[in-house]
């Protein structure tokens, strides 16, 4: 029992720092090419994770300013409607 709350414990860190790793908007992290499509989906569904960071770290940004344009907003917008329920809330309910 002790042993199995210790793995969860490692691997809610160890997920917490693989999407702290490349949050939108950090100037340490800055590519070489801009944000394309991929990177507007992964910072939409990380953006929750964002905001809150962004509250202690004025760095950071929920969204990524040195983008691709259309469809980095595309990829971003996409992520942010499904992952916050915007395509299930469209199904009907069932009875």
């Amino acid at each position: 029992m002790f042993r199995r709350k210790i793995n969860k414990l490692f691997l809610i860190l160890l997920l917490a720092l693989a999407v702290s790793s490349c949050m939108p908007g950090s100037e340490s992290m800055r590519e070489k090419s801009p944000a394309g499509f991929f990177m507007g989906v992964w910072h939409g569904w990380i953006a929750p994770v964002s905001l809150v960071v962004g509250i202690f770290n004025p760095a950071i940004k929920i969204y990524e300013p040195d983008n691709t344009g259309w469809w980095y907003d595309f990829g971003f917008y996409i992520a942010i409607i499904s992952g916050f329920g915007g395509i299930s809330l469209s199904r009907k309910k069932k009875k």
